[in-house]
This record gives structure tokens, sequence and C-alpha cells, in this order.
């Protein structure tokens, strides 16, 4: 028998490097599913490179990329971004920092549940620890079908699971439509009996619609922090796993830009700086 040989040094190199990567992205993916277990914890959404290393400076112990946030960074609205882009990003944000990354999938780019699985696969290459998926397509406008989407779902979940990754299905009635609790729920626990790990409807503000959802639906249950929503404390009390802020930190830093912009253009002057990154948590950009 001829056994493959390593040809030079950088040969071993990059196979110690791939494998050492392999490595981290397990023990990541693990840590991830352990946070889920009890308790709650607090996942905002960077946007970039910059304020992915800011909130993990900042000590918070896991971290999800924002579409609609992505998005503005590339100059596009939300759900303009193509599949290539978004996998790109979570490559370049799975490397950036050293805690577990969730992914804002959308639809997972696809509309077959083969397409779905080919999604999940390729986000998995690019180091994700979670990803998630949604039950509205923005080609037609609408809510899928929950016969459709529960396929959807089972087929991400299979997919995830062959890599250690958390799935999150997401119902969008809250988004949409009219709110319709009821169908919320109906459609979570047929995501959840599909094989989805968290799941999510955002949109929801009503403390006591939370805590029945938490309640009836007894699966892990992410919650959308709103500026008018429930304090993090109560939503532990109603039983939330997760909490996450989708855009909304992206959307305020580009305020606050704007904001600063339009004083130099009106007065001249620049107050806006004050206001500036502390030198403090500069540091967080001292990691390579």
């Amino acid at each position: 028998m001829r056994w493959p040989a390593f040809t030079t040094r950088d040969d071993v190199a990059m196979c110690a490097a791939a494998s050492e990567d392999g490595r981290r992205t397990d023990e990541l993916r693990s840590t991830f599913r352990q946070l889920h277990e009890h308790g709650l914890f607090v996942m905002p959404n960077p946007w970039d490179i910059g304020s992915a290393k800011l909130l993990a400076h900042l000590g918070f112990q896991a971290l999800a990329t924002t579409s609609s946030g992505h998005a503005a960074s590339l100059g596009k609205y939300d759900q303009q971004v193509t599949r290539d882009e978004m996998v790109e990003h979570v490559t370049v944000m799975t490397k950036a920092v050293d805690v577990p990354f969730n992914v804002d999938s959308e639809r997972l780019f696809a509309d077959t549940p083969e397409g779905v699985a080919a999604t999940v696969d390729l986000l998995a290459g690019a180091g994700a620890a979670g990803c998630s998926i949604e039950d509205y397509d923005p080609t037609t406008r609408s809510i899928d079908s929950i016969d459709v989407a529960t396929e959807r779902v089972r087929a991400a979940a299979e997919a995830a699971h062959r890599h250690g990754i958390t799935l999150t299905a997401r119902a969008e009635n809250a988004l949409y439509r009219a709110n319709d609790l009821a169908d919320t729920i109906r459609r979570l626990c047929a995501y959840r009996d599909a094989g989805a790990d968290v799941l999510y409807a955002p949109g929801l503000s009503n403390i006591d619609d939370i805590a029945r959802v938490t309640r009836e639906v007894d699966a892990p249950i992410n919650v959308l922090a709103l500026p008018k929503g429930p304090p993090t404390a109560a939503l532990a009390e109603a039983g939330v796993r997760r909490v996450s802020t989708g855009g909304a930190l992206a959307w305020a830093a580009y305020g606050a830009l704007v904001r600063g912009a339009r004083e130099l253009i009106d007065s001249g002057t620049s107050s806006y700086a004050l206001d500036g990154l502390a030198a403090a948590d500069r540091k967080a950009f001292e990691r390579s």
C-alpha cells in the first residue's frame, strides 16, 4: 500500500491548521448548544467585523449575523443579498471572534428541501454554530403553508444536525400579516417536531403572549428585543431562553452617523465626536 506523504513543511502546516480550525468550530458549536440548556442569554447581532469584535470584547457569549444590517453594509436593502455574499460574510465573521456565531440565513436561499440542505452545508463550511430558516417567501410576499414550511424545516434540521449546528425555525406571522398567535404557536410546534432546536416568532412584544409561546411550545424560544418590548429580566421570568437584537444595533449606528454628518453639514460643528468610541473599547481591534 502506498501511503500519502507530505512533500513540504507548508503541507504539514496547512493540515495542522485545518485540523485546529475543525476542533475550534466543533467546540464553538458545542458551546452554543449548551447555552440553550438553561437560563437566558443575550445574543446581539453585529453587521461587520468591527462590530463583532466590539460585542465579543464586551463579553457576550454568542453573536448572530443580521440580514438587514449586513445588507446595509453592502449598500443594499434586506433580502437583496445573494447566497454567496452571505456565505462569504459568515466566513469572515466566524474567523474574527472566538464566540459562537448564529446566522440570520433568511429562507436559506432555496425553494426546495434539497436546496435548503445545500445552503446549510455551505454555512457549516463557513464556520456557523447555528443558522435559521424563515417561513416567509419574499418572492411571493406570502407566508408558506404550514406543510411546505415544515418540510423545509425538516430538511434544514437534518442537514444542520449532521454538522452539529443548532437550527432556529422562525414563524414570521407577526412581521408580515395580522398577528395570529394561535397560528404562530401551531407553526412553532410543527417546526419543533420537525427537528428545529430553537423557535422564534420575531415581532412579539406582549409579555403574556411571549409567556404563552414559551409554555405551549415547550422548547428553547428566541425573542427579538424591541424598543417597547419587555426587558430581559421579564423575558427570563417568562421562560425565554435567548434574546437577539436583529438589525437594531446596525441601524442605531447608522443613525448616529447620519446625525453627526448632518451636524457637520448644517452647523459646521463636530460635537458628535464626543460620543465616539472610548479608548478602552478600541482595544477590541487589537486582535489580529
